[in-house]
């Protein structure tokens, strides 16, 4: 087992013992500054709690590693816009904390989220596209809320692929109008994957301690797999929706973006709903710390010949599995249904239309329609389209809700339905605990860098089922990550957690990236 992975068990152990101690234990005249560089939120906790980090200090590394490398150095992009406030909110939090007062495990950490959850304070929400900027909501989503009352510090806005990369066909991921093109922090002529682009690359990259994202069919998976980081898309319902710039509710959730498993639960556990909470029957947090009870998983071995990386990773989970006592079923295909991403597609422009327009209403945006988008877009066209075009939009923007409702409806009832008996063939029929499966394939280069394109993503099925899904990273094709996802029944998200904390410290989880400029060129032709 990974010797740097027990560490962080114990330091987990260790913070929450200090937690419990700080109340009444005296603090040491002098102590030493702890180096905040690539940390986790265990560690976190405990110098929190012996004196050693402030919430100022740790705010205040990440924005000097933004200055440094968001749009200069590395030029990352991750980051659209740091909040004025967050030193001020720090410096409050921590005073709170001097005062023997913690609003929960999240005070005082900082967090980024995706610009196209709404906030209300300084910064824009707006999806990354050109129309909306500058646009302030007058309210925060409501999970936003949430995070705030927790003590977490909203410490800026991610970049992320323009209307979370449901503008055009060909899309560039990780490009918006306002932020440009996000870097992939490994190798830098390569892609971060979309839409949550920002929200992966500023966690890979020690710009934040934790991210958030949001996820339609991959937008959470793909970025967390291609960065080399962990992400949840937690079962349909389990965050409020409510103030995310929508694509379709049938599938739009948030879901935290982190360096480690234990980092992404404690992040869920702020988020979720009450109710969501309740279901999980025990906070994520607590499960990353206990042993994986499930007695069999399926292994998708359907993508072992695509990269030597993958048969290896793949090699590597089953001996790992097997050795701790559980149970490999291995499939060798993951043929999804016929008719699925047909229905799916139908499902997403009838809600892009309906959901987007009465966002716009809602928050009082500075456009009301699709069609007001696709005009300032031909208006502006030598800049906005230059790059792909806006084909979603304009397919959505033709749709008659009243006339086009029972097809809709059809199709979004087949589509959970093919999803969902896909999933439980695996899970139901055969009585696995989880579903273990390669994420995404490497990263691929941006345009107009020349080589292999996006290969292979398996997020559909749990995207339209609304079933859990957890990423964490897996191995590497070269110095690229490939990440590694588990997929569970609704509600599971407590077993399949402390499943990732098991995997994660099997296969040796987070790896500083290396910032290439370019891909050797012993693995341009992997």
């Amino acid at each position: 087992m990974n010797t740097g992975f027990n560490s962080i068990r114990k330091t987990i152990i260790l913070a929450s013992a200090a937690l419990a101690l700080s109340a009444c234990s005296p603090v040491p005249e002098t102590i030493t500054p702890a180096d905040p560089t690539f940390t986790n939120a265990a560690a976190v906790q405990q110098q929190f709690a012996d004196g050693s980090l402030t919430s100022v200090a740790l705010v205040e590394h990440y924005l000097a590693a933004i200055a440094e490398h968001n749009h200069q150095g590395h030029n990352i992009r991750a980051i659209i816009e740091v909040n004025p406030e967050a030193l001020a909110i720090a410096a409050e939090l921590d005073r709170e904390r001097e005062q023997g007062i913690t609003r929960g495990p999240l005070h005082g950490m900082p967090v980024v989220i995706k610009a196209n959850i709404a906030t209300a304070d300084t910064m824009a929400t707006t999806a990354g596209a050109k129309v909306m900027a500058g646009f302030i909501t007058a309210s925060d989503a409501e999970h936003i809320q949430q995070l705030r009352e927790a003590g977490a510090i909203i410490m800026g806005k991610a970049n992320l692929s323009e209307w979370a990369n449901f503008r055009g066909s060909n899309s560039i991921s990780g490009w918006s109008g306002i932020g440009g093109q996000t870097r992939n922090p490994h190798v830098l002529t390569h892609n971060p994957c979309g839409s949550s682009a920002g929200s992966g690359a500023a966690v890979a990259a020690d710009f934040s301690l934790l991210a958030i994202g949001t996820e339609t069919d991959g937008s959470i998976m793909c970025p967390t797999s291609v960065n080399g980081v962990v992400g949840i898309k937690s079962t349909r319902g389990s965050v409020a929706g409510h103030g995310i710039i929508p694509i379709a509710a049938a599938q739009d959730i948030a879901g935290p973006m982190a360096r480690y498993v234990y980092d992404a639960a404690l992040l869920l556990d702020g988020m979720a709903t009450a109710a969501a909470r309740a279901r999980f029957g025990m906070p994520l947090s607590e499960a990353a710390q206990q042993p994986f009870s499930g007695e069999s998983v399926v292994l998708v071995r359907a993508y072992d010949q695509r990269f030597t990386s993958v048969q290896a990773l793949t090699n590597q989970v089953a001996e790992a599995l097997r050795s701790n006592g559980v149970e490999v079923i291995e499939v060798t295909e993951w043929n999804l249904p016929n008719h699925l991403g047909q229905a799916e597609l139908e499902v997403l422009v009838y809600e892009f239309k309906r959901d987007l327009e009465q966002w716009f209403v809602d928050f009082d945006a500075p456009v009301q329609t699709m069609q007001e988008v696709i005009d300032y877009n031909l208006a502006n066209a030598d800049t906005e389209l230059a790059l792909f075009g806006q084909e979603y939009f304009d397919i959505a923007a033709a749709v008659d809700l009243e006339a086009h409702k029972p097809s809709y409806e059809a199709a979004l009832a087949l589509s959970r339905e093919l999803a969902e008996g896909h999933l439980n063939r695996y899970l139901q029929d055969l009585g696995a605990a989880a579903i273990i499966i390669p994420a995404y394939g490497p990263s691929w280069p941006i345009p107009p860098v020349e080589g292999p394109g996006y290969s292979f993503g398996t997020s559909t099925a749990a995207a339209v089922s609304g079933y859990p899904a957890i990423t964490i990273p897996g191995g590497k094709e070269g110095p690229l990550p490939v990440g590694l996802s588990m997929i569970g029944l609704p509600w599971s998200e407590a077993q399949l957690v402390s499943l990732a904390s098991m995997l994660e410290s099997e296969l040796g989880g987070f790896q500083q990236p290396l910032f290439l400029p370019e891909l050797p060129a012993t693995n341009a032709e992997d």
